[in-house]
């Protein structure tokens, strides 16, 4: 990290502070947070910090003028060199969540207001996973943010395609597995990369899904390259830096007209536990609702999550679990069921891997899940399971001679088990119209969760 900052205390003046532009972003917040401690953790800058997005027309409307009179200025050297007035001191801003980049932030820190006026300088929109939020963690009072148009705004325009659908996440750092599973749940997904999280790696953990990758490099330079690929082509290139990757399941499809930015929200509006009729099945081969209910609860399927349901049958759960916004790989044997599982998801407007071959044998090769429910195949395939490693493991028993093997299987993986027999019993409308009571066969529910040191 090159800088040539010096060092300089000072107490921070509470209160209501004002700039040209009316009160100051980040004190107007501490005044009105619920979580306004938190806001102040860390010494706050004395200093107000100015931020200035670049994008492919330059410096925004008013930087100019804020870099004329700054002291100090961080960002990529690239931005310094181009943009950093004679005379003021650069600090060179690495990539966030490395110890050189919090050093140059804590620098911000030690700022007295005599140092500054302090400016920095980054790429697109610095609120939108940008530099925004590490100033706020650490208390940095900001003055004017200029934003720019972030990359993924910009590759929508190029391809000519509304983006109000399009979900986006960031794979930088240690968030390439959870941003792969919304990839492989969602039909639209913006992935913002780094150079450790990239398209190849993107596409290596999309092989087997039905996806097209949309990877753009360098974006409004001369350099400037955008690629279609499918995952398994994107996986064994090499891919320039910078670069944003959008992940599609249908590059032709028009989404529909929506509310909510990023697709639908999860929990769907129909709610969970669907009854059964709501599934092509063959008959008393759908999970019943109350057993679905009770695993979803246990399973805890979200965004960014990844499911197996191995017997998954007809897929009532799988699709459950992938309404509620996780990743889902179907594993089951019978060919009839996997057609019927095609048809049921795309009844529920969902997607997800089918894995047709028996389990244990089925598992092999397949991406670590977070929770996986089994639905059929014995105490060998619930050991088999709990080996992976998963976070939970929920099982269905109506064979009561098979609930010690598959507690003791649990148990020896390293989970904490728990369970209940779960029977309903159902109103019911007999032909002259009065109620009763009609049970359903009875299921043993196994759940376990991986012991937390």
């Amino acid at each position: 990290m090159r800088t040539d900052v010096g060092r300089s205390g000072g107490m921070f003046r509470r209160g209501r502070q004002t700039t040209e532009a009316g009160p100051v972003g980040h004190e107007l917040l501490q005044q009105r947070s619920p979580n306004s401690e938190r806001l102040r953790s860390g010494p706050p800058a004395t200093v107000a910090v100015s931020v200035l997005g670049i994008d492919a027309d330059g410096l925004p409307r008013g930087a100019t003028e804020l870099l004329a009179g700054a002291k100090v200025v961080l960002g990529s050297w690239a931005h310094l060199e181009a943009h950093a007035p004679e005379g003021a001191r650069r600090i060179e801003l690495a990539q966030p969540g490395t110890a050189q980049f919090d050093q140059a932030i804590g620098d911000l820190g030690e700022l007295s207001e005599e140092d500054g006026p302090a400016v920095i300088i980054t790429s697109g929109d610095p609120g939108f996973f940008g530099i925004m939020r590490a100033l706020r963690e650490r208390g940095v009072r900001t003055g004017k943010v200029l934003p720019g148009v972030s990359s993924v705004q910009r590759l929508l325009a190029k391809l000519g395609r509304s983006w109000d659908d399009v979900l986006v996440v960031s794979a930088r750092g240690r968030d390439l597995r959870r941003a792969l599973n919304v990839c492989r749940a969602r039909p639209a997904v913006a992935v913002l990369t780094d150079a450790v999280a990239g398209p190849a790696e993107i596409g290596a953990g999309l092989t087997g899904w039905r996806r097209t990758l949309i990877v753009a490099e360098d974006l409004d330079t001369p350099d400037e390259r955008i690629s279609v690929v499918d995952p398994p082509k994107a996986a064994k290139r090499r891919w320039r830096d910078p670069n944003v990757v959008l992940c599609l399941a249908d590059p032709e499809a028009v989404p529909p007209r929506d509310w909510c930015a990023g697709g639908d929200p999860t929990p769907p509006a129909g709610g969970w536990g669907l009854p059964e009729e709501s599934f092509a099945h063959r008959d008393g081969t759908v999970s019943k609702a109350e057993v679905r209910a009770l695993a979803l609860a246990k399973l805890a399927p979200r965004p960014g999550s990844l499911v197996w349901d191995v017997g998954s049958g007809a897929g009532a759960l799988a699709i459950e679990c992938a309404r509620l916004g996780a990743a889902v790989i179907a594993v089951e044997p019978n060919p009839v069921q996997c057609m019927r599982i095609i048809a049921n998801a795309a009844t529920h407007g969902v997607d997800m891997r089918i894995v047709e071959n028996e389990a244990p044998a089925a598992l092999v090769g397949l991406p670590r899940p977070d929770s996986i429910f089994v639905g059929g195949g014995g105490p060998e395939v619930v050991a088999a399971c709990a080996a992976v490693g998963a976070e939970r493991v929920v099982v269905a028993l109506t064979a009561l001679d098979r609930l010690g093997a598959s507690r003791d299987a649990l148990r020896h993986s390293g989970y904490v088990v728990d369970g209940c027999q779960l029977s309903a019993n159902r109103l019911a409308t007999m032909s002259d119209g009065a109620s009763r009571f009609v049970g359903t066969t009875p299921t043993l529910i196994l759940w376990g969760r991986r012991k937390t040191s």
